[in-house]
């Protein structure tokens, strides 16, 4: 199995909804994004997957989340912002426009340097 990793980011607002404390008031974070995808096998160049495709099919899911205030966004109209869900959300994305062959093993949201939320395939 191979796997391929790879970061990109994005800036965005949100307040968590029913949270007791400051993270219930509107803030923003420059969030980091980790994706790690998995292949049985290499295409014909040897690799699973172009950086430059993977990355510019990421960056143009991310543009959707860019400089917005994610409680507006339709993902997140009931399900709050946490890190956790936007994690998921991407990983779900993500995996609507990757081609067949190669899985999402791994997409981790980063809101801060040391804080982070992953979603991990089975």
């Amino acid at each position: 199995m191979y796997e391929l990793v790879f970061q990109t980011h994005f800036a965005a607002a949100h307040n968590l909804r029913g949270y007791q404390g400051s993270c219930e008031r509107l803030h923003g974070h420059n969030w980091k994004v980790d994706v790690v995808l998995r292949a049985g096998k290499l295409d014909q160049l040897g690799m699973v997957i172009d950086f430059r495709d993977i990355k510019s099919a990421a960056n143009g899911l991310l543009d959707s989340l860019d400089h917005r205030y994610l409680n507006e966004l339709d993902p997140f109209h009931e399900a709050n912002p946490t890190t956790e869900n936007v994690a998921k959300w991407i990983f779900d994305e993500l995996g609507k426009i990757i081609p067949a062959h190669i899985k999402i093993h791994k997409v981790t949201a980063w809101e801060s340097d040391d804080c982070g939320a992953a979603y991990v395939s089975d």
